[in-house]
């Protein structure tokens, strides 16, 4: 496995492989889910290319970009299990020269859920995603459903933008008891990470309440607010169930649909979603 920090590298490393390209943009500190992607990465194309980069533009001033777990050592490890062919780390230098001063800005699907409480950060996540795949030029790239929203905004992207390449989703991996796969989970102690699960069981709980005929958004948001609000250790920040395309509420649910929520666990903030079927 090539490790490479700089674009020029590792466009000279493209410039030589013969065949498909599947690409897989992480920050690092990585888990199963991520792993999974690089799996299916390897299954469908020629080469894999991975990139690790804790992308700054995408933090909030009042964010964690400091404390995000990182590990490189362990990072290239796991993926030189996983016959990765090149994996790329530039630096924040490297992929913000000094005067950068260009952005990508997807409009509409950025403004509910995670663009209304996080302000900016789904031009930091396009920016730089678009960035990676002009420099890796993939021909396909590998995302995972948990990440719902940024997945539907990458995909916004490609498809206005002309770019040439597909975009895969990879379905949310879960821990044994439905806790989704997080870097972030590394921050809950042993009673957070118990009460984690109560994102998982609001989840199922929507599910449940639509399978058994519910069909009032208003009503399947209620009562997977209460269900949380029972953990004396839970926040929410928000429950939705909206449109899967467009991420408007819905009053009345019509499949397919996503639930999503977001909830502080303590001081970690947790997203999940499932797609009500």
């Amino acid at each position: 496995m090539q490790v490479l920090r700089t674009v020029s590298d590792l466009r000279r490393a493209r410039s030589s492989m013969v065949g498909s390209v599947g690409f897989v943009p992480t920050m690092g500190y990585l888990h199963q889910g991520h792993l999974t992607l690089v799996r299916r990465a390897r299954q469908e194309n020629q080469r894999v290319v991975v990139s690790i980069f804790v992308n700054p533009m995408q933090f909030g001033p009042q964010e964690d970009l400091l404390h995000y777990p990182r590990d490189e050592e362990r990072d290239r490890g796991l993926l030189e299990g996983e016959a990765v062919d090149v994996l790329f780390i530039p630096s924040v230098a490297e992929m913000y020269p000094a005067g950068y001063s260009t952005f990508v800005e997807v409009e509409e699907v950025t403004r509910r859920l995670e663009g209304a409480s996080r302000p900016g950060h789904f031009r930091g996540v396009a920016t730089v995603v678009a960035k990676l795949f002009n420099i890796v030029m993939p021909t396909r790239a590998y995302l995972g459903e948990k990440d719902a929203q940024q997945l539907l905004v990458v995909r916004r992207m490609v498809q206005d933008l002309n770019m040439d390449m597909a975009i895969v989703a990879v379905p949310t991996v879960r821990e044994p008891d439905g806790l989704a796969m997080s870097s972030r989970n590394v921050y809950l102690s042993p009673e957070e990470r118990r009460a984690a699960t109560i994102l998982w069981r609001a989840l199922q709980l929507a599910q449940g309440l639509y399978s058994k005929g519910e069909k009032r958004g208003r009503s399947i948001r209620d009562q997977m607010v209460h269900l949380i609000n029972s953990e004396p250790s839970a926040k929410v920040d928000y429950v939705n169930v909206a449109d899967a395309e467009t991420l408007e509420d819905l009053e009345e649910v019509k499949a397919p649909a996503l639930a999503s929520l977001a909830v502080w666990i303590g001081k970690t903030r947790l997203i999940d979603n499932i797609m009500l079927k």
